[in-house]
């Protein structure tokens, strides 16, 4: 189920040190991996939102920054900003309730809800009259190739 891998992420999101055995990923893999690029990598370490290890000026990703990339690539896309999943993310608490976050969470996704809703019923009004304009425009011109062959 998509919402119990979204938990499981968040936890393995909010976990602290790596295992001895966890398998490390490097820059390059990892925006493969996700479809980013390395600048955006950067980006999102600058932003305090994934904390690669360094072995020297290698960046070496755990599971943990995985699972945090995962969902701020799913907080950008339903179109929240940057500081929003932040927020979100860092009110994880691994031995609490985690009521707050989750109340946040759900508040910041009922108004980003409502808004991608407004912004779907303007994408359907402009679907409907480019649509009417175009079978305008066919009819227009059937009508003058029709001329012109009587002519």
């Amino acid at each position: 189920m998509k919402t119990d891998n979204l938990m499981a992420d968040h936890a393995a999101a909010a976990t602290g040190k790596p295992h001895e055995t966890e398998e490390l990923t490097r820059i390059g893999e990892m925006a493969k991996l996700f479809g980013v690029t390395l600048r955006t990598l950067r980006f999102y370490e600058d932003k305090g939102l994934i904390n690669p290890q360094r072995d020297g000026s290698t960046r070496l990703y755990t599971h943990r920054d995985k699972a945090r990339l995962k969902l701020i690539l799913l907080g950008r896309k339903v179109g929240f900003s940057l500081r929003d999943v932040k927020q979100m993310m860092d009110l994880y608490d691994p031995s609490g309730s985690n009521a707050r976050q989750l109340k946040v969470a759900l508040e910041k996704s009922e108004k980003q809800m409502a808004r991608l809703q407004k912004q779907r019923a303007l994408l359907d009004e402009a679907i409907a009259d480019l649509s009417l304009s175009m079978d305008e425009a066919r009819r227009m011109l059937a009508g003058n190739t029709a001329q012109q062959s009587a002519a």
